[in-house]
């Protein structure tokens, strides 16, 4: 059995719904919690995710960080060297979709230069009709970037866990390809 343990960093624009996936994930889509505090800084939140077909887990340590512009240089100091990305976008807020590149860019610039596999999650899939980002342009912005593309309702408590299962083998899967490389040299 395999224990591994990954830095993810979630990242988008403020009352995106980063806080609220934290805590789909968290209570395992038992809680959802109608009033939230503004994050002014990073929490940090621990889910251990099993890899199917495996007696393997990832623990997934996740860095939920602030949204607001004015907290984010102080979150990027926290951050060190992520292993993994999620950007979350609101499907509702063209702008929060078009902040993705920022946001992407801030992570990539904390990773000299590695590539750091990530999602792109349109949230708040509830407020379908209020709808101002096509799922079509979401998926192929996630592309083009290298991201997987996942549409989630924290509030309805829909694929909340998918985005993060996908991180975490997605992150096994290289542990795994790096494993091999090196016995391969022995």
């Amino acid at each position: 059995m395999v224990k591994l343990r990954a830095r993810c960093i979630l990242v988008g624009d403020a009352a995106v719904g980063k806080s609220a996936l934290c805590q789909m994930l968290r209570s395992d889509g038992a809680h959802f919690q109608k009033n939230y505090s503004m994050t002014a800084g990073v929490e940090i939140v621990m889910k251990s995710l099993n890899i199917p077909e495996t007696g393997d887990s990832v623990e997934l340590y996740i860095f939920d960080s602030a949204g607001r512009e004015t907290f984010v240089e102080a979150c990027e100091k926290t951050w060190g060297q992520p292993s993994l990305v999620c950007v979350v976008f609101d499907i509702s807020s063209l702008a929060s979709f078009h902040s993705c590149s920022r946001w992407l860019e801030r992570v990539r610039a904390r990773c000299s230069g590695l590539p750091v596999p990530g999602v792109l999650v349109g949230n708040k899939s509830d407020l379908s009709s209020r709808r101002e980002v096509e799922a079509a342009e979401a998926q192929d912005w996630a592309q083009s970037q290298g991201l997987q593309y996942y549409e989630t309702s924290a509030k309805d408590m829909e694929n909340c866990d998918a985005p993060f299962l996908s991180l975490a083998q997605t992150f096994y899967i290289l542990y795994q390809d790096r494993k091999q490389m090196i016995q391969n040299l022995g």
